[in-house]
């Protein structure tokens, strides 16, 4: 039975969720009506983004604040008791904890927002040049690698490009899927140094059943797989401020359900057993990064600045590289209270948000490529330290009723460990497919494909990608925006392509500079085969274009 102790202080604490009997009394029954729903509206409640109870009434804003805990506590034993099986109850239980520990700190109403004037000046060494990092000796690596365990999160599904299924088994590139890419590099890291560098797959209950399925056809390849899930929370109604789920059975009412950000990576590791198991396998570092990610291949120069030293290495490493204008909305490296953290825009106060997004005062932004110590990941949850700002996610679902999801994002946890550090990596290692237009880059020749890992052509004169944006009305989806190209133009000297409408293009076409290409409405444009486009506007309504 899970409830909250709401003895002792005004203010509980995390310790003071546990697992007990509580006062038959106590319990309400499911489909009872609450008494406290009305006192539980957001109108009575100190939220964040709702409106705030009139001054000097602490006193009921603290009971309000345990009425919630109180009612959530009943709420979630009413769900425990629809589950199947001792085993499963036991698994949801767990997850209820956490939830729950979620849910207070998002009644106890921390503003998240930074006080602008107390950032520091980063430190001299807080982000280091990975140009400044040594590649290790030959020697060295086997010994390295085997210290290390690499994570993808898998959490995704591909419905915003148009795709069913997890988003990690979209082709990307010669009909190779992310997964599929994954799982070469990681191979042939094994092959080439004969290691043994397993494979973890963060899962979602989104995902997870076909990833199960996929993940089969890996079995006569020199890498383990392990997969856990990411755990699975309930929806809440923005009005009640209580779950919407009637049961557990998460696939009869699946919109009743959400998984809480990759922020939930390390108590989902932990309970999973495989941070138990890699740390008594004499696993040092997790490399963590999202599996769309193309560029977060594992580095042996950050490994080697890990695992090859007599020195204490840091417990946290984020990389990040530099931003440009298309990068001004991503969360940066900054010094505040004498740590280093992740500042995301969320957090920013209105007033500092285009100070945020200049490239001149932060010149960085994360990657989501991270590098965390084993056994620093089980110390801060054993005592419990673990800090990560909470993402309130607004949402209405079809039947029009509104919902909030509490998240949290994995990076943000790097102010809960002792010795973090960031390194500034090439734009190389930032290659994510979050829309079609980055499917474009990955797909064409500006890449080649080794062992897994995409390549920047050596013919490229630069070192950054080109800027691309596909209009969403006739590109958003992967199999219209693969129908509109008989192949992918060659863009090595391309620097800024902007196509809107109805357009299509022919085979072997060469794009350069800044090419924008626009049909209005009602109109098409066909790009013919053999096309050369070098700094050109083409917009009307163009069937033939001379070349």
């Amino acid at each position: 039975m899970v409830v909250i102790n709401l003895s002792g202080s005004s203010s509980p604490t995390d310790d003071d969720m546990h697992v007990g009997v509580r006062d038959e009394e106590a319990v309400v029954p499911r489909g009872r009506p609450s008494r406290t729903v009305d006192r539980l509206s957001p109108t009575n409640l100190q939220m964040r983004g709702h409106q705030r109870v009139p001054s000097g009434s602490r006193e009921f804003k603290e009971l309000t604040k345990r009425d919630a805990q109180t009612q959530l506590a009943h709420e979630l034993e009413g769900l425990l008791t629809t589950t199947v099986d001792d085993e499963t109850k036991r698994s949801v239980e767990q997850e209820f904890q956490g939830f729950q520990r979620l849910f207070e700190r998002f009644l106890l109403d921390k503003d998240s927002t930074i006080n602008w004037e107390r950032i520091q000046k980063l430190p001299e060494n807080a982000v280091r040049d990975h140009s400044t990092l040594k590649e290790p000796a030959s020697e060295q690596v086997h010994a390295m690698l085997n210290k290390l365990v690499v994570v993808k999160l898998n959490g995704g599904l591909g419905t915003s490009m148009g795709c069913h299924g997890p988003k990690s088994v979209i082709p990307v590139r010669s009909e190779l899927t992310f997964l599929d890419l994954t799982v070469q590099q990681i191979e042939y890291l094994n092959k080439k140094y004969q290691v043994d560098v397993p494979l973890v797959l963060m899962n979602s209950f989104n995902t997870d059943a076909d990833t199960q399925k996929i993940v089969r056809k890996y079995r006569g390849l020199q890498v383990k797989i392990y997969t856990f899930n990411q755990s699975c929370y309930p929806r809440i109604n923005k009005e009640s401020l209580m779950p919407i789920a009637r049961n557990c059975d998460v696939e009869s009412d699946i919109d009743a359900w959400y998984p809480p950000g990759h922020g939930d990576f390390y108590e989902s590791f932990k309970n999973s057993g495989l941070l138990k198991k890699f740390i008594e396998e004499g696993r040092e570092y997790v490399f963590i990064s999202n599996i769309d990610n193309l560029g977060a291949t594992v580095d042996l120069s950050i490994a080697d600045l890990l695992l090859n030293t007599d020195e204490k290495s840091p417990e946290f490493v984020m990389e990040v590289t530099d931003k440009t204008r298309a990068d001004v909305k991503g969360g940066t490296l900054i010094q505040y209270e004498n740590k280093l953290r992740l500042l995301e825009i969320a957090q920013v106060p209105k007033e500092h948000v285009e100070d945020f997004k200049s490239v001149k005062t932060f010149k960085f932004f994360n990657t989501n490529n991270l590098w965390v110590k084993l056994s620093a990941i089980d110390r801060v949850l054993s005592e419990n330290s673990m800090n990560i700002e909470i993402i309130v996610n607004n949402k209405s679902l079809d039947n029009g009723l509104n919902v909030i999801q509490l998240e949290t994002a994995v990076g943000a946890a790097m102010k809960s460990f002792d010795g973090g550090l960031g390194i500034n990596v090439p734009r190389r290692r930032f290659l994510p497919v979050k829309k079609t237009s980055d499917l474009l880059l990955v797909m064409s020749n500006l890449y080649s494909l080794q062992n897994g890992s995409l390549v920047m052509n050596p013919e490229r004169m630069f070192f950054t990608t080109p800027l691309v944006k596909l209009g969403d009305n006739h590109f958003a989806k992967v199999k219209e925006f693969l129908s509109r190209f008989a192949n992918i133009p060659n863009i090595i000297e391309l620097d800024h392509l902007t196509v809107s409408g109805d357009v299509t293009f022919g085979r072997g076409v060469v794009l350069k500079g800044t090419v924008i290409i626009i049909a209005n409405h009602g109109d098409r444009i066909d790009i013919p085969s053999g096309a050369v486009l070098e700094n050109k506007i083409v917009s009307g309504n163009l069937r033939i274009l001379d070349h």
